[in-house]
């Protein structure tokens, strides 16, 4: 490292990086998880069910001929890249430095939960369309009986929207009532949990985010925890080198990750016309 831009200062930023990824970051926490994998790809297990039979007695049992299978998942390496003139400075600003450690974890924070994203629209097992409305409490409940119904668990249950259709959703009465939910629906226009679905709410991004169709359809997605998985081959870390031509510092992050749908009967798509 040169111009007095100490391993003490690096670590330091790559520290904050961390931090502000890890309370920036949105969908990993609702997903399966691999930390430390080692190679291009990661396979995530898939037990099938079984049913069990009437015993009769002296003879043989029945076995449940259980199917395992596996959903494998490629890495994808990513970068977010940024030259800085702030670490020429003899001591570096402290807000400057900061403002730098936001725009970097953001960047690597979205990019994570767009792979997440995509990989939940691409493994969604039913649709639920209710015809020409926004986002409405009947497709929550549709979304909950499609759900009960495949018997996936009622804990660990997620849903991600858009904020266009959380604007929509808050109007309802039954969504806004002390008498129906929480009071923070009502004080702080949030949603955090309803109809057992941990709420996880997003707006427009560069990245995609939940698209939107040329008829103005919107997916927003219900899903299980254990239905999608997430693995990380490199976690967001940060490396900072001097380039003489740029007459700046090259600060970088980077990832090296994947999603996949595991189990396609725990993650429905609810469209929402917007």
């Amino acid at each position: 490292m040169s111009l007095g831009l100490s391993p003490a200062f690096v670590t330091l930023f790559d520290a904050e990086v961390k931090q502000a990824y890890q309370g920036k970051a949105v969908m990993v926490g609702a997903t399966r998880q691999r930390r430390g994998v080692e190679g291009n790809t990661v396979k995530f297990p898939k037990v099938g069910k079984g049913v069990a039979t009437l015993r009769v007695p002296q003879t043989d049992v029945v076995p449940l001929n259980t199917d395992f299978s596996q959903v494998t998942a490629t890495m994808e390496d990513w970068n977010a890249a940024e030259y800085s003139d702030i670490f020429m400075q003899q001591k570096v600003n402290f807000e400057e430095r900061s403002e730098l450690v936001q725009v970097v974890a953001n960047a690597i924070g979205r990019r994570q939960d767009q792979l997440i994203l995509d990989a939940l629209i691409a493994g969604k097992g039913s649709t639920i369309a209710h015809g020409s409305a926004n986002l409405t409490v009947a497709k929550l409940r549709d979304a909950k009986k499609t759900l009960d119904t495949k018997n996936v668990p009622p804990q660990d249950r997620h849903m991600v929207i858009h904020a266009n259709n959380l604007a929509h959703l808050l109007s309802e009465t039954s969504v806004t009532s002390a008498d129906f939910n929480t009071v923070r629906a009502l004080v702080s226009g949030e949603l955090d949990t309803f109809l057992g679905f941990q709420f996880h709410t997003i707006g427009d991004r560069a990245e995609g985010g939940l698209p939107i169709n040329s008829s103005s359809h919107r997916g927003c997605i219900a899903f299980h925890k254990d239905a999608i998985g997430y693995a990380e081959g490199i976690g967001p870390k940060t490396e900072i080198n001097y380039v003489p031509e740029k007459t700046s510092f090259l600060v970088n992050a980077m990832l090296s990750a994947c999603s996949v749908g595991i189990d396609s009967e725990g993650i429905v798509e609810v469209l929402a016309v917007e």
